[in-house]
């Protein structure tokens, strides 16, 4: 009644050279666009949504078109960032954005599991349907596809009401590859990169819609550089910093680097939005104040004007420590958000004559996206008394995503900064 192919034969080959020929249209076109835009329709239109129904109607996982339409997938990515993905980048790359990919699923990945969901799903009405003697004990194709998600996933099968649901298949999968990706991580940095990408709101970059009048569309090059860092892919030649160092081709010795014109840029993006959302939030606030502590010049980031908690005033700190960076990538290798974490503690320690007076919070985010958890829960709590004010519940997100932007454009700042200029473009 809907069109889809019931059975292996002439229809599904018709059908999957359907989708090959609109998927090699649409990049063609791709190219032409803004690289943030052309990354978010190809995630969010282009790639699995536009197969799913067929994946779950009939099992594909075998046909031969699949791997195909995985490679197109993977030449449309590199085209569109102009970065080139090893094997292992792809794959990390098609993992979800909160498991440390791009959002760009491979339906081989996915093939099984949207079926045997959706097999599991229809038995009951099936066999409601049909006579009863002709009840439905098994839906044609399912133990190949099990056999295949079992290849793939190496878990066990969902049962009961679990097997309706995709995810709950599709989980086990992402996990698997993302566990094989750690394994085969050979040193410190591709340990913290994984781990660091992989935290939550780590990737509200990819999420956000790329809107240029709130700051959300980031550049060709700024894209180029934010998804390399997170894949570890190549994003410059090997070259010496002006710093003198030596930069390799992840260039990622910006992110750190103390003559980088980035720190700066992304230290001021963050403290400007926390600030102007505190006013959105109707706090009264202003960036920088003096002479909170009698005797001591400490000036925090900024403080409210009005109390925030328990009848105190609230101050904060931003700081974006770097996750690979040299002092921290003994730590963040093992454990997700240290360098934040470490960041923290030593604002605490900065601003300790502070806590008599105020509720003083550091906000920490780590380059590769990591976050303390008092920071996350202020800026969560931010973005609920926002929502109080608009009426949005959506305003927590909107946050994250505009604070997670701002670390990325800084970022490809760092990045950008460390190659050498004339003496006359100093």
């Amino acid at each position: 009644m809907l069109g889809a192919p019931l059975f292996a034969g002439q229809a599904m080959d018709d059908t999957w050279e359907v989708h090959r020929n609109n998927l090699e249209i649409a990049g063609s076109r791709l190219a032409y666009l803004n690289a943030h835009d052309a990354l978010v329709i190809l995630k969010n239109s282009l790639s699995l949504p536009k197969m799913l129904y067929h994946l779950r109607c009939t099992y594909s996982g075998d046909h031969p078109s699949l791997p195909v339409i995985d490679a197109m997938l993977r030449d449309l990515v590199c085209q569109i960032l102009n970065v080139n993905l090893s094997d292992l980048q792809w794959d990390q790359a098609s993992l979800p954005v909160k498991w440390g990919g791009l959002g760009i699923r491979k339906t081989t990945h996915v093939a099984s599991s949207a079926f045997l969901a959706s097999a599991a799903g229809v038995v009951d009405l099936v066999s409601a349907i049909l006579p009863a003697g002709r009840r439905v004990s098994t839906i044609r194709a399912k133990d190949t596809a099990l056999s295949a998600w079992n290849q793939l996933s190496g878990g066990t099968a969902p049962a009961d009401q679990e097997a309706r649901a995709q995810k709950c298949w599709d989980t086990q999968i992402i996990k698997s590859v993302a566990e094989s990706l750690m394994r085969a991580a050979t040193d410190d940095y591709t340990k913290a990169r994984l781990l660091a990408t992989s935290a939550p709101h780590a990737g509200d970059w990819l999420n956000a819609p790329p809107i240029t009048a709130v700051g959300l569309r980031l550049s060709n090059e700024a894209l180029r550089v934010a998804v390399g860092l997170r894949l570890g892919a190549t994003i410059c030649a090997p070259h010496v910093c002006r710093c003198s160092a030596q930069v390799d081709a992840r260039g990622s010795h910006g992110l750190s680097c103390m003559r980088s014109a980035g720190r700066q840029t992304r230290h001021s993006m963050l403290n400007d939005i926390i600030n102007r959302a505190l006013l959105r939030a109707r706090v009264a606030s202003c960036k920088e104040p003096s002479g909170l502590v009698p005797g001591n010049n400490l000036r925090p980031d900024g403080v409210t004007l009005i109390p925030w908690a328990r009848g105190k005033c609230l101050a904060w700190d931003a700081t974006c420590p770097d996750t690979v960076a040299q002092s921290h990538i003994g730590s963040t290798c093992t454990s997700t958000g240290a360098a934040a974490l470490q960041a923290a503690a030593l604002k605490h320690q900065k601003y300790a004559a502070l806590a008599a007076t105020h509720c003083f919070v550091p906000v920490a985010v780590e380059t590769l996206g990591p976050w303390n958890e008092e920071g996350l829960s202020f800026i969560t709590e931010l973005g609920r008394r926002t929502s109080l004010i608009t009426g949005d519940p959506r305003e927590s997100a909107f946050l994250f995503q505009r604070l997670s932007m701002a670390v990325q454009y800084g970022n490809a700042v760092s990045c950008l900064g460390t190659f050498p200029v004339a003496e006359d473009q100093e």
